[in-house]
């Protein structure tokens, strides 16, 4: 991908959420106002689009250059493409607006409008995860290089986005990478969500415990109880991050199934991976039963926790090695071993979403 960290273009950004409207403005991967938040008037779209208009023109007026197009996140569900917002549940006045049209007369400026996931994933493919694990791997002396990157955020739902070859990846009907709709391991008449969401989490505590779901404290809370630092059940809290590492792991693998990319992860419920991540890692490299008995890995590539330092080592040395190439003296550096690996964002989700929303912009101007 490009790198835009020297870009001097500067383009106008929004943190899009059913209670607020967060504006900043981005230049060379970095806010260049300070963001500012106006209540989004949720349920009523005339004051809620006059809210836009009067966010986006403060920005305007303390930027150090004119701005070159607007970017953001908006929730699903939407057509992306065209900038029509369908029906978010969190802002229930949006029925069918054509939001993005509506900001280029305003402003006579491009607009794109992106899901959260999708450009939480290009973020972390422009100057977060991708280039963090390449440049290790070129440090190590490995031959190998990443292309793709699947982004998971995990937080009050379950998101997810698709970075192929620099590309982000929309889908015909912009919704690629709606992993949120895959079925629940363990309750195939569920999605997936409800097994790897902060609502999972403290259900998973509350049967654990015994206690009704209103009781259940929050994912931070139960983190705090599983490390032994506040009171509470700590197996139940210890088992409620294994099961939702249990079920983003089938989510992963079989998205890796089809991608082939490393995966990244986001979202509030990332800071206790050292709960959930083995249990994830565990679940891509589990294995199937052939109708023979026989077992044999559910992925082609083997995966690796790369927060394990013991882990990242093996991902960085590989298996290189010199091939003789028949017929000649010449030789070829082949690394035999198919892998992949999962890790957290290197950026924040929230910095990496903005950064995807200005890398997003930039890429399409320059097409």
């Amino acid at each position: 991908m490009h790198n835009y960290s020297k870009d001097e273009r500067v383009v106008m950004t929004l943190d899009a959420g059913g209670t607020n409207f967060v504006f900043s403005a981005m230049q060379a991967n970095r806010p260049v106002v300070e963001s500012f938040s106006l209540p989004s008037n949720a349920d009523h779209l005339e004051r809620s689009l006059h809210t836009l208009v009067e966010g986006f023109t403060r920005v305007k007026d303390q930027l150090p250059a004119a701005p070159q197009a607007i970017s953001f996140a908006f929730p699903a569900p939407a057509d992306y493409f065209n900038g029509i917002i369908v029906g978010p549940r969190n802002l229930p006045a949006y029925r069918d607006v054509a939001l993005g049209p509506m900001l280029e007369d305003k402003f006579g400026l491009p607009t794109f409008i992106n899901n959260d996931g999708d450009l939480f994933a290009y973020g972390e493919a422009a100057a977060g995860f991708l280039p963090y694990v390449n440049g290790l791997l070129e440090r190590a002396g490995s031959p190998k290089r990443y292309k793709n990157l699947f982004g998971v955020t995990l937080g009050t739902g379950l998101g997810g986005g698709i970075v192929r070859d620099g590309e982000l990846f929309i889908g015909d009907n912009s919704v690629a990478g709606e992993i949120w709709l895959m079925r629940h391991k363990h309750a195939l008449d569920v999605n997936a969500e409800e097994g790897a969401s902060i609502r999972a989490v403290r259900r998973v505590y509350a049967e654990k415990a015994g206690l009704r779901f209103d009781d259940a404290p929050e994912p931070r809370e139960i983190y705090e109880i599983a490390e032994g630092r506040a009171p509470g059940y700590r197996a139940a809290a210890a088992e409620a991050f294994r099961r939702l590492g249990e079920i983003v792991g089938d989510v992963m693998a079989i998205a890796t199934t089809i991608l082939d990319g490393l995966v990244v992860i986001g979202g509030g419920i990332s800071a206790a991976h050292k709960l959930f991540l083995p249990a994830a890692v565990a679940e891509m490299n589990a294995s199937f039963t052939a109708p023979e008995g026989d077992r044999f890995p559910r992925l082609a590539q083997k995966v690796f926790n790369l927060e394990d330092p013991s882990e990242l080592e093996v991902f960085l040395r590989g298996e290189t090695k010199e091939l003789e190439v028949p017929g000649s003296s010449r030789k070829v550096r082949f690394d035999g071993l198919q892998r992949t690996g999962v890790g957290i964002s290197r950026l924040g989700t929230s910095e990496a979403t903005a950064i995807g929303a200005y890398a997003f912009a930039l890429s399409c101007l320059d097409k």
